[in-house]
């Protein structure tokens, strides 16, 4: 008989444990827009231990500390997303202007903040309800919980 109640699921060092993944639909718009378009890797931590039940959580990789336990879990937030839209670089909105003129102006900064939040929907209308993660242990696959929804927006976002 074991000791922990029965609503309180064990927790382990085996990453394999881990049946789904619940992560905040912005985090995933957030790790990717980072990482696409900056460059700067940012992922989804999921630390230990592990459970059936994972949160991950938006990490900037790389800044993390030393652990006494098994490293977390850094997942690439690519894999929540299918299918994942083109990131719409400022180049790639320049090249589409009617005018060579319009190139960094109001309109050139208008129309990519137009189309970066178009793209944004479109990451947040396309959560996968599973992902294939990398651990220490081998490739596992778990179910995805998106907290949040697709019609939310970030209207205070920078762009």
């Amino acid at each position: 008989m074991s000791d922990q109640p029965a609503d309180d699921p064990p927790k382990t060092a085996d990453p394999a444990v881990i049946e789904y993944l619940v992560v905040t639909i912005e985090d995933v718009v957030t790790a990717l827009e980072a990482t696409l378009g900056t460059g700067r890797e940012t992922v989804l931590r999921v630390t230990p231990p592990f459970s059936g039940r994972m949160r991950a959580r938006l990490h900037v990789a790389g800044t993390a500390g030393s652990y006494d336990g098994p490293d977390p879990i850094l997942v690439d937030p690519r894999v929540f997303v299918d299918p994942l839209p083109e990131y719409p670089t400022a180049a790639d909105t320049a090249a589409e202007l009617d005018s060579p003129a319009a190139v960094n102006t109001e309109h050139h900064q208008e129309t990519h903040a137009e189309r970066l939040a178009d793209w944004r929907d479109s990451v947040r209308g396309s959560i996968a309800d599973e992902a294939t993660i990398e651990t220490a242990d081998g490739a596992i696959t778990v179910a995805v919980r998106a907290l949040g929804s697709a019609a939310d927006t970030d209207d205070g976002a920078a762009d």
